[in-house]
C-alpha cells in the first residue's frame, strides 16, 4: 500500500509539471498590482502569475497549518478532560462493587438507627 500512495504522488506531480510547461506563457503573464490605502500607496512591478499561484497556495497553506494546530491543542485537552472524567468513573464504579452486601432493605424509612 505504501508504494501505491508513493505511485499516486509520483503521477501528481508529474501532471502538474506537464501543465506547467504547457501554460508557461499564460503562467509567465506579468501583474501589476496596486495598493492605494490612506497612509500607503503601493504599485508593484511585473509579478509573473505563477508567483502569485505560489505565493497564495503557501499563505493558504500557512493557515491552514496554523488552524490544524490549534483544533489539535483543542482537541488534546478534550482529550484530558474526558480521560480524567473516566478515570474518576472507573473509581466510582469500583467503590460502589467493593460495597458489602446485606440481606436487609436499606431504605431511609427502615434503617436501624431510625428506631
Amino acid at each position: 500500500m505504501k508504494y501505491v500512495r508513493w505511485i499516486i504522488v509520483i503521477l501528481v506531480l508529474l501532471v502538474v509539471v506537464i501543465l506547467a510547461v504547457q501554460n508557461y506563457e499564460a503562467l509567465a503573464t506579468p501583474v501589476m498590482f496596486k495598493a492605494h490605502f490612506i497612509f500607503v500607496n503601493y504599485d508593484s512591478s511585473g509579478i509573473p502569475l505563477s508567483l502569485v499561484a505560489i505565493v497564495t497556495f503557501l499563505i493558504g497553506v500557512i493557515f491552514t497549518g496554523v488552524y490544524g494546530i490549534a483544533e489539535r491543542f483543542r482537541l488534546k485537552k478534550h482529550i484530558k478532560i474526558l480521560t480524567r472524567e473516566t478515570r474518576e468513573k472507573d473509581r466510582e464504579l469500583n467503590s460502589l462493587r467493593n460495597l458489602p452486601v446485606t440481606a436487609e432493605d436499606m431504605t431511609p424509612d427502615q434503617s436501624p438507627d431510625a428506631a
